[in-house]
């Protein structure tokens, strides 16, 4: 290091214009351990200056800060003036002579080729400034741009020793301060992308989910940093603030579907985007950590905010704080939303496709002029414990395999849609047919003393012309209250996943099922067993050929799921 004074006087010079610290966490035998206080940008100034021998705490004690102008989105720099109280001759400073104790040194950090513009010099290798020439200039300037190539995160330096800087904050004038600079030079760092973005942008690009990337970076550091965990796509385009600047939100509404990475940009582009994104009926999330995000953060769909790195005002605005700062987290937060979302679903479904069965099972009797096949109490507790548990228990489905290959729903599209539908309607059918079969199988086999099924008769016809008052239906309305309950325990199975079959997806992987459907069908027969229970239920205890009837009825809803659950994947796909 002590070959390159530029570059030592350049971390001399993030020191001082910084605002993190490094604290002590820990002293073992061994070593000390270390954290860093603030700004992850900051504190990799001042972990490289101390590699270099440079101490933050010797340097502030030595250069005290005076007043600053704080870091603008608009100015991209910031502004520090510090006492010449105590330079040592040991300082990486550019400047350490007794002539300038007493004085002031004005330190610039900021975007490079905004800080070279306000340089009139630049200090050369051998420690002494010499005159900015357009040759320094476009040296500097090319040697940004291959720092920024390498994705790279490019700070450059600048400072002016001044006699007569104004104590008053109020007092200070940017302008002033920032004339006749002296360019140090520049300082890249890398901030490694976490290991687990890269996949997560995949899994959320195959759920549907586009990934946009907003940055005041230079281009080429946000392009290769796109690039390197795919999130740029093969043939689409790195847009910078200029130009942005240069087309309306027409055009933006247009050119913004072929653009994956957005450079320079300001708090106002970052709103522009939002809007633009929303025009084309996209739902937004934007996230941000800076209280210059907290405008486009505000007007997204859904604002995030950096739980770690977040100011207050992003936090307060944002809709959702992560606490880990993780990209990654945003995806599993997507997949865990899906999930619930479509846990509710199949809740919905299996109820009001159970209940529309019951009710045309009851309307379609009463108008055929039959007797009721269930009674009050077995709805009740057809509503109670037979739906009621396995409802239940879809809650806690751990979601479909492909929740994350689906594209992302219409947000204009309703709970029960045109899919669903169609499942109450197959159901419906399927229920009721196996309900109302066992139930007419259940009066033939038992009809009043006296009365037989005529040899060749059509079995529908002769129970809807039968005259059945004063006839006990007991055993008719077991049946149909066992298939009832069976079917829909049967069926619990099925509805776990919308599209996926049950055989994809495990008979046994939701041990709540388990639980509700064993304890539905326990519950069941002590219903039908106990003789106590039975007058109350209305129930008695079916016999071997009754039980084949009603198990093989009973599949009848579960197998007509399966296949509609097939018809629909083959129309999808």
């Amino acid at each position: 290091m002590t070959k390159y004074p530029a570059i030592l006087s350049a971390l001399w010079l993030g020191i001082l214009n910084n605002d993190s610290t490094i604290e002590t966490t820990g002293e073992n035998e061994s070593q000390k351990t270390y954290r860093i206080v603030g700004d992850p940008t900051e504190g990799a100034l001042l972990v490289a200056a101390a590699k270099a021998g440079a101490i933050h705490v010797d340097i502030d004690d030595a250069y005290p800060r005076e007043n600053e102008v704080p870091f603008d989105s608009d100015r991209k720099r910031m502004i520090t003036i510090h006492d010449v109280r105590d330079p040592k001759s040991t300082d990486p400073s550019p400047f350490y002579d007794e002539k300038h104790k007493d004085w002031d040194v004005i330190a610039v950090k900021g975007a490079p080729d905004i800080v070279l513009e306000l340089c009139t010099k630049y200090q050369g290798m051998d420690d002494k400034p010499r005159e900015m020439t357009k040759e320094a200039k476009d040296r500097i300037l090319a040697a940004n741009d291959s720092m920024t190539k390498d994705a790279l995160r490019v700070l450059g330096f600048a400072y002016r020793l001044d006699k007569d800087v104004p104590n008053n904050p109020e007092d200070l004038k940017t302008h002033e301060l920032e004339k006749d600079l002296v360019f140090v030079g520049l300082l890249g760092m890398i901030d490694p992308p976490r290991t687990e973005v890269k996949p997560a942008l995949a899994k959320a690009r195959h759920a549907g989910i586009r990934t946009v990337m907003i940055t005041g970076d230079f281009p080429n550091t946000a392009k290769a940093i796109a690039e390197s965990i795919g999130l740029l796509r093969p043939g689409k385009k790195v847009m910078t603030g200029a130009e942005l600047d240069k087309i309306d939100d027409t055009e933006l509404k247009n050119i913004i579907e072929d653009t994956d990475v957005f450079a320079r940009v300001s708090p106002e582009h970052k709103m522009r985007i939002v809007d633009a994104l929303q025009a084309n009926d996209e739902i937004v999330a934007m996230t941000g950590d800076g209280v210059n995000d907290a405008p486009a953060i505000k007007r997204a769909d859904i604002g995030v905010s950096m739980g770690i790195t977040g100011t207050d005002v992003a936090k307060e605005t944002a809709d959702m704080v992560l606490t880990d700062d993780n990209y990654a987290s945003i995806v599993s937060a997507v997949e865990q939303g899906r999930i619930i979302y479509s846990n509710i679903r199949k809740f919905v479904f299996f109820l009001l496709s159970s209940n529309v069965a019951e009710i045309m099972i009851i309307f379609l009797a009463t108008l055929a002029g039959l007797p009721a096949p269930l009674t009050a109490i077995q709805l009740l507790w057809l509503n109670l414990i037979t739906d009621g548990a396995p409802a239940l228990a879809l809650a806690m489905e751990k979601g479909d395999p492909d929740i994350m290959d689906q594209k992302p729903r219409a947000k204009n599209e309703p709970i029960v849609n045109r899919s669903m539908g169609v499942g109450i309607v197959v159901q419906t059918i399927a229920q009721t047919s196996a309900v109302l079969g066992a139930f007419v199988m259940g009066l033939v086999w038992h009809l009043e003393a006296g009365a037989v099924l005529p040899s060749g008769a059509n079995v529908l016809s002769f129970v809807l012309a039968h005259d059945w008052r004063g006839v006990d239906v007991q055993t008719a309305e077991t049946m149909a209250f066992v298939t009832l309950s069976l079917a829909e325990l049967f069926r619990a199975y099925t509805v776990r996943s919308e599209r996926a079959s049950i055989f994809q997806i495990g008979f046994f992987s939701n041990k709540y099922m388990q639980y509700a459907v064993g304890l539905s069908i326990a519950l069941l027969l002590i219903v039908c067993a106990v003789p106590f229970l039975q007058p109350i239920f209305n129930t008695h205890f079916l016999s071997g050929r009754e039980w084949g009837l009603v198990l093989g009825l009973a599949l009848m809803p579960a197998v007509a799921e399966e296949i509609t659950k097939f018809i629909l994947r083959r129309s999808k796909a």
